[in-house]
């Protein structure tokens, strides 16, 4: 999957081909989680960044619907879902009409408008401190649940998604402002709304308040799990970046490595802070948990990964347990500091592969462009 695949870009895509209304059919597979994270986290009150146009723009009416209800409502209107799904993948598909359907639906709206904010910090450097390297988390999450298990507060605390890596952010920020002084700056940056569609990390895209030809490179950390320590660690979207050559060095020191992306069938590079970022042409890691843990292998660290997505991942269970593992948390923030400190005391500006769609316009930035 690619951000063309995301549920944000097919909103937009509906928006700007003039759709009335967009329902995206929701697949556990492909979308890597199940109903029940759609249910919690685009259930009731939604946030969006102010728009010149009042939002008028967008579709009057944007939702989701199961595979199987979607597999009914096709074959109430004569149609077989999978052969016009393999129809509409490929060149020259026209759609087709849902005869005999007819849809309806109200929307009782209030709007409120309201102040959130990143949050940046910055360790000033001491040669060039106009160029940044940048680390990205999110603080935010889906607020309080009405509809809740009994029993539980029905409180999104976030607790890994992202309570994890804004406290690995904070600590390495600590760690680097103890160091001698890097010859070049090291920001910050805890961003709001990510869970609304990547909001505040699009807002500094657009505002940023350091040039984005001045970000040499930079680093998103968004959910790393207290599994204990692991024999390596994850690249998410790996193979598109100088920087991974750097932490693939780094990480060898300890006799661990870099894994490649595990899943990159559901898109994961194109689902937190750092894409927006990207799509500027900032060259940014996402990185993640190792999947070959110490105590138990692959196999382990798979079964844990599987249990956090299905019970925890976008619920209110989502909560601080004292029995957690920080080890292997510790052992990434400690190499994330590493490869931040390397680039901020060198002269490298670390880009993107050859291969990366991004390459192209970080190049034009670099010439002069912003």
């Amino acid at each position: 999957m690619t951000y063309y695949g995301r549920w944000t870009y097919k909103f937009e895509e509906a928006a700007r081909m003039g759709a009335a209304a967009a329902i995206i059919i929701h697949e556990t597979e492909p979308a890597a989680y199940g109903w029940n994270v759609v249910q919690s986290s685009w259930t009731g009150e939604q946030s969006d960044l102010v728009r010149s146009d009042g939002g008028a723009s967008t579709a009057l009416m944007e939702g989701w619907i199961t595979l199987d209800k979607a597999k009914e409502v096709f074959a109430k209107a004569g149609l077989d879902i999978d052969k016009m799904r393999a129809a509409a993948n490929k060149p020259g598909f026209k759609a087709v009409p849902m005869t005999g359907l007819k849809a309806s639906g109200a929307i009782t709206q209030t709007i409120t408008r309201r102040k959130s904010r990143n949050v940046a910090g910055v360790i000033k450097g001491a040669e060039h401190p106009d160029e940044h390297y940048l680390f990205t988390a999110h603080w935010d999450h889906l607020g309080k649940d009405p509809k809740a298990p009994a029993g539980t507060d029905g409180i999104h605390n976030g607790a890994v998604d992202n309570g994890t890596g804004v406290a690995t952010i904070l600590e390495i920020a600590e760690k680097l402002a103890h160091d001698p002084k890097p010859k070049r700056s090291v920001t910050f940056l805890s961003v709001t709304l990510e869970e609304s569609g990547l909001l505040g990390s699009a807002y500094f895209a657009e505002h940023p308040f350091i040039p984005l030809n001045k970000i040499v490179a930079g680093t998103n950390v968004d959910a790393l799990q207290p599994f204990g320590p692991a024999k390596d660690m994850v690249a998410i979207g790996s193979g598109a970046q100088e920087q991974e050559d750097l932490l693939k060095a780094l990480l060898a020191k300890g006799k661990r490595t870099l894994s490649p992306d595990p899943k990159p069938e559901k898109g994961g590079f194109f689902r937190s802070d750092h894409i927006s970022l990207a799509k500027k042409g900032v060259p940014m890691l996402d990185l993640g948990t190792g999947t070959d843990l110490v105590a138990g292998g692959k196999a382990a660290g798979q079964k844990l990964s599987d249990d956090y997505t299905e019970h925890r991942y976008h619920q209110v269970s989502d909560e601080f347990d004292p029995k957690w593992d920080w080890s292997g948390v510790v052992q990434d923030a400690t190499v994330m500091a590493e490869l931040a400190t390397e680039v901020a005391n060198s002269d490298k500006w670390p880009g993107w592969y050859k291969t990366s769609e991004f390459k192209t316009i970080r190049d034009a930035s670099l010439k002069g462009g912003k």
